[in-house]
C-alpha cells in the first residue's frame, strides 16, 4: 500500500489502484474526510503541504532561453574560431568579436524571454473549475486547488480533475483511452469488480485527464498533480507538439539559408586560401559571411511580435494557449460555430410551459423541474451547477410557484442525458406511492418515444420552432412496482407538454458576421437543435440558410457527396459530435483552413479536428483542453479582431524575411565579388558581424508597423519558392550598389584599406535599412502607406549610428577611418537612386511572379484598415496540431 504522510499529520494521498481496491468508507477514513467533503481549514493545510494539483505549470526558465540562444552552430563556430583567434595572436579581433555575439545572443535571448515571461502570464488566465463538497456543502474551486480527501461531483463532459476513488455513481462511463489506450468507454462502479488491483482501477477509480463520457457520479481525490497516474506519465515523458504550418515554413525558410550560406562560405574561403591571405582571416570571413547572410534575430522578430500581440488580444478578451496560434488565426478561411452564445445571447431564460393541447399550464413546468440533472445544495436549495436549460428553469420566476408541489416526490432513479438519445428520465415516487417515469429532451426525441401526440401540440410545438425559441417536451409513464430504470424504459410516453426558452439573437452578431466576411472568412454554423430554429436565427442575422442539412442527412450521404454539400451549405442542424468532426475533416480536406468554435462536450471532436479550435473560458473542460484559443467572451467581433492581429503578425515577419534574406544576400555576394577583385579584405569579419547587429537591431521595431489593409483581408502563407525569388532578383540590385561604392571609394577617394572599409560598412548598413521603407509595402510608400514611427525612428537611428561610427573614438579599435564630408553626399544620392530602382522592380516583380496571386483592394479595404488600426504590434513560435488532415479521415 502507497502511503504517504506530510508533516502536518493529516496530509495524506493514496495510489488509485490501492484506493480502487478498498472499501470506500475505509478510503474516506484513511484521508480523514467524508461523504461531506473536508473544511475549508483542512483544505487550505494539505495544498500548503503537497502543492498545486497541476502537473506542469508554464514557466519562463531563462537558463532554458538562453540555451535555445547558444544552439545555433554558426554562432558556436565562429565563437570557438575567436577563441582560436586570441591564442593565434588576434586578441583584438577576438574581443571585438566576442562583444558582438554577446550583444546578438542578449538581443535575442531578452526578446524570447520576454515572449515567454507573456506566454506564463496567459496560461494563469486560463483555469479549470468543478464542484467540491467543502464544509457540507457543494461549491465550485478551481482545480488546481484541489487536495486528497476532497469530495469532487462529476457531470457530463468534464474531465476528472484528479484521481478519484468513486462513491457514487449514476451509469458513469469514461473515456480512458488516452491512458488505457481502450477506445471504448469505461464503465464505472463503485465496488471493485474483480480480484485484479488493475481491474478495481479501471471500475472504482475515476483517473485525471479522463473524460465523463456519460452519467455522473461522485469521488472523492486520492491523489494530484504529479502522484496521480496521468501526472507520473505527463512527468515522464514530458510535452511535444506537432509542427505547425508557420513553423514548416520557417524550418524550409532556415535550409534554404543554409544552402545559400554554404555555398557563398565556401566559395569565399577558397577564394582566399587561392589568393594566399591568412587562413584564420579567411575562416573568420567566410563564417562572419555565413551569419551576415542569415537573418540572426528573425527568432526574436517572431518572438516580439508574437508576444506583443498576444498581450494586445488579451487585452481584448482573446487568449492564446501556445503563441503560435495567433499565427493560425490569421489562415482561418471557414469558420465553423455553434449557434447558443455566438449568433444568440446565451442568455437562456424560460418563458412559458404548455400542456399537450397547447395552452398555458403549471404542470409540464413541475414535471420538468422533477426530471432534470441540477446539482443543488441541500442546505440552501440553492442550485450550484447543471446544463443551461436546468439552470433557465429552477431560476425562473414561475418555477417558484411550483417548487412547493414538488415535495410530494422523492426521485429514486435517474437516467442522465447523453448526445445519442438526447434526453434525460427520472423515476419519481409519489407521496401516495404512485411511481412515475418522467422524460425531458429534444422534442424529436421524445415525441418518438410517445404512444400519441395531439395534433394542437404538434401545432404549437411548429409554432415555436418557427419563432426560433428553444423547445424541451416532457412526457410521462406510469411505473407502478419499478425500482430500476434504463434508457429501454423510455417507450410508450404519455405526451405532457412544452417547456419553452428564449435565447435571443446577440446585437452585435449581424455586424461581426459582415466583419469576417470582409475579411473572406466563411461562416458555417454546426448545431444540435431544431434546423427550423437554426434557419430562422441565421437568416434574422443576414446569414440565409438556403439549404439545411440535418444529422440524418450527414449520415445518410457519403464523403464525396457530402463534401459537395459542405460547400453549399450554412446550416447544419441536430447533429451529433461525431458528424461535426466528419464535417471539419472534409472542409479541411478541400485545402482550406479550418477554424471551429464551441463550449460544449459534443464539440471536442470537432475541436480537435480543425486546424484552429477556438472555445470560451465558460466552456466544458473537455473544450477548453482541445481549443487553441479562448475567448473571454463568446463574441464573433473579438474573433474577428483575432483573425485581423494573426494577419498583421505574419504580414510582418514577411517584411524582415524579404527585406533581410535579398538585402543580406546582396552585400555577402558583394563581398564574395570584392574578395576576387581586392587585394585585402572588403570588410573585417568584426565589422560584418557589427554591420549585422546594428542591422538586425533596427528591425526589432517590425512588430510595431502598420499592415496595408490588402495584407489584413485574405489569409497569407509561406511560400519559400516567393522568397528564393525575391531574394535572388533584389540581392543583384543591391550589390550594383555595392559596386558603385567600390569604385567610388577606389577612384573618387583613392581609399586604403581603413577607409575603403568605412565607406562600404556606411554604405551597406544605409541601403539595406532603409530599404524596408519599399519592401515593407506593395503600395507607394509614405504616400500611400505609412510606417510605424517606433520603426521610421529605429531605421534612421541605426543608419546615423552607422554614419558617425567611423569619427568616434571607437573607430580605431573597429578597423574604421573618418570619411570625407563629400562621401556623404554621394551617399545621399547612392540611397535615393537605389530605393527608386527597388521601387520600380518592385512593380515589375509583384506583377510578373507566377508564384504571387496580385493583390487587389477590396471595396471594403477601408473598413477593415479603419478597424484594423487599433491593433499595431504584433508576438513566439510555439506549436499546434498538425495542418493536414489524416490521410482516410
Amino acid at each position: 500500500m502507497m502511503v504517504a504522510t506530510a508533516p502536518p499529520g493529516d496530509a495524506v494521498w493514496l495510489d488509485v489502484a490501492d484506493a480502487a481496491a478498498l472499501p470506500a468508507e475505509e478510503v474516506l477514513a484513511r484521508l480523514g474526510s467524508g461523504h461531506t467533503g473536508l473544511t475549508t481549514a483542512q483544505a487550505r493545510d494539505r495544498l500548503a503541504v503537497l502543492g498545486p494539483n497541476a502537473v506542469r505549470s508554464h514557466r519562463a526558465r531563462w537558463l532554458a532561453v538562453l540555451g535555445r540562444q547558444l544552439r545555433s552552430p554558426l554562432l558556436i563556430l565562429l565563437a570557438v574560431t575567436a577563441v582560436a583567434s586570441f591564442f593565434l595572436g588576434e586578441p583584438k579581433d577576438a574581443l571585438i568579436i566576442g562583444v558582438i555575439l554577446v550583444a546578438s545572443v542578449g538581443l535575442g535571448f531578452v526578446n524570447e524571454f520576454r515572449a515567454e515571461k507573456a506566454a506564463e502570464a496567459l496560461q494563469s488566465q486560463i483555469e479549470h473549475r468543478c464542484v467540491v463538497w467543502r464544509d457540507g456543502h457543494p461549491g465550485s474551486v478551481e482545480v488546481t486547488g484541489l487536495v486528497p480527501g476532497d469530495v469532487v461531483e462529476l457531470r457530463l463532459g468534464e474531465i476528472v480533475p484528479a484521481d478519484l476513488r468513486l462513491i457514487s455513481v449514476t451509469d458513469l462511463e469514461c473515456e480512458e483511452s488516452a491512458l488505457t489506450g481502450e477506445s471504448l468507454p469505461t464503465a464505472k462502479a463503485t465496488k471493485p469488480t474483480g480480484a485484479n488491483t488493475a481491474l478495481a482501477e479501471l471500475t472504482c477509480g475515476a483517473l485525471m485527464g479522463t473524460v465523463v463520457r456519460e452519467g455522473s457520479g461522485t469521488g472523492v481525490v486520492v491523489a494530484t498533480g504529479g502522484r496521480a497516474a496521468f501526472g507520473k506519465i505527463a512527468l515522464a515523458l514530458g510535452e511535444r507538439h506537432p509542427e505547425t504550418e508557420f513553423q514548416t515554413g520557417l524550418r524550409r525558410f532556415s535550409m534554404l539559408l543554409v544552402r545559400v550560406a554554404a555555398v557563398l562560405t565556401s566559395t569565399i574561403f577558397i577564394i582566399n586560401v587561392v589568393l594566399q591571405r591568412p587562413v584564420v582571416d579567411a575562416l573568420l570571413f567566410s563564417l562572419a559571411i555565413a551569419v551576415g547572410i542569415s537573418p540572426q534575430l528573425l527568432p526574436a522578430v517572431v518572438s516580439t511580435s508574437l508576444a506583443a500581440g498576444s498581450r494586445r488580444l488579451a487585452r481584448h478578451k482573446v487568449l492564446v494557449k501556445r503563441l503560435v496560434c495567433i499565427e493560425d488565426l490569421g489562415d482561418v478561411e471557414v469558420l465553423f460555430t455553434d449557434k447558443t452564445g455566438t449568433l444568440t445571447e446565451g442568455r437562456i431564460s424560460f418563458m412559458r410551459a404548455l400542456d399537450a393541447a397547447g395552452h398555458v399550464g403549471e404542470e409540464p413546468l413541475g414535471l420538468g423541474l422533477l426530471c432534470d440533472e441540477a446539482i443543488t445544495d441541500p442546505g440552501g436549495g440553492q442550485v450550484v451547477g447543471g446544463n443551461a436549460l436546468d439552470l433557465a428553469l429552477w431560476n425562473s420566476p414561475a418555477a417558484a410557484t411550483v417548487r412547493e408541489q414538488l415535495g410530494r416526490y422523492r426521485r429514486l432513479v435517474l437516467v442522465p442525458f447523453d448526445h445519442e438519445r438526447r434526453i434525460v428520465s427520472v423515476l419519481v415516487e409519489r407521496d401516495d406511492g404512485h411511481r412515475l417515469i418522467i422524460s425531458k429532451g429534444a422534442p424529436e426525441a421524445v415525441l418518438a418515444r410517445c404512444a400519441d401526440v395531439p395534433a394542437q401540440g404538434a401545432a404549437a410545438l411548429e409554432a415555436e420552432f418557427a419563432a426560433g425559441n428553444r423547445v424541451v417536451a416532457v412526457a410521462t409513464r406510469d411505473a407502478p412496482g419499478t425500482t430500476t430504470l434504463t434508457p429501454a424504459d423510455e417507450r410508450d410516453l404519455v405526451f405532457r407538454g412544452l417547456l419553452v426558452f428564449l435565447d435571443p439573437s446577440k446585437a452585435g452578431a449581424r455586424e461581426a458576421l459582415r466583419r469576417l466576411a470582409e475579411l473572406g472568412i466563411t461562416v458555417k454554423v454546426l448545431t444540435g437543435d431544431n434546423p427550423a430554429v437554426a434557419a430562422k436565427v441565421c437568416a434574422d442575422l443576414g446569414l440565409p440558410a438556403a439549404q439545411v442539412l440535418t444529422g440524418a442527412d450527414v449520415e445518410a450521404t457519403d464523403d464525396t457527396r457530402l463534401a459537395e454539400l459542405i460547400d453549399k451549405t450554412t446550416v447544419f442542424a441536430r447533429i451529433s459530435p461525431e458528424h461535426k468532426a466528419r464535417i471539419v475533416r472534409l472542409q479541411r480536406r478541400s485545402g482550406l483552413d479550418v477554424a471551429f468554435l464551441g463550449d460544449g462536450v459534443n464539440d471536442a471532436i470537432a475541436l480537435h479536428a480543425a486546424d484552429v479550435g477556438i472555445s470560451v473560458d465558460s466552456a466544458t473542460d473537455v473544450a477548453k483542453d482541445a481549443a487553441d484559443v479562448l475567448l473571454l467572451e463568446k463574441d464573433l467581433a473579438i474573433l474577428a479582431d483575432g483573425v485581423v492581429q494573426g494577419r498583421r503578425i505574419f504580414a510582418n515577419t514577411m517584411k524582415y524575411v524579404l527585406m533581410g534574406t535579398s538585402s543580406n544576400f546582396g552585400n555577402m555576394f558583394s563581398a564574395a565579388g570584392a574578395s576576387l577583385l581586392l587585394g585585402f579584405l572588403p570588410m573585417l569579419p568584426s565589422q560584418i558581424l557589427l554591420n549585422n547587429l546594428l542591422y538586425d537591431t533596427s528591425q526589432l521595431a517590425i512588430p510595431t508597423d502598420n499592415a496595408d489593409p490588402e495584407q489584413l483581408f485574405r489569409p497569407s502563407r509561406w511560400d519559400v519558392r516567393l522568397i528564393r525569388r525575391f531574394m535572388l532578383f533584389f540581392g543583384p540590385i543591391s550589390s550594383l550598389f555595392d559596386f558603385a561604392t567600390f569604385a567610388i571609394m577606389l577612384q573618387v577617394f583613392h581609399a586604403g584599406p581603413p577607409l575603403f572599409r568605412s565607406g562600404w560598412f556606411v554604405e551597406c548598413l544605409a541601403t539595406q535599412t532603409l530599404v524596408i521603407f519599399a519592401i515593407r509595402t506593395r503600395r507607394i510608400p509614405f504616400f500611400r502607406s505609412h510606417p510605424s514611427l517606433p520603426l521610421l525612428l529605429a531605421a534612421l537611428g541605426v543608419v546615423t549610428v552607422g554614419a558617425l561610427l567611423p569619427s568616434t573614438p571607437l573607430a580605431n579599435a573597429l578597423g574604421f577611418q573618418p570619411l570625407p564630408g563629400l562621401f556623404f553626399l554621394t551617399l545621399v544620392t547612392l540611397v535615393i537612386i537605389y530605393l527608386a530602382l527597388i521601387e520600380l522592380g518592385k512593380r515589375w516583380f509583384y506583377r510578373t511572379a507566377p508564384e504571387v496571386a496580385r493583390h487587389r483592394e477590396p471595396p471594403h479595404a477601408h473598413r477593415i484598415h479603419r478597424r484594423a488600426s487599433r491593433f499595431t504590434v504584433a508576438s513566439t513560435s510555439l506549436p499546434r496540431k498538425a495542418k493536414t488532415a489524416p490521410a482516410g479521415q
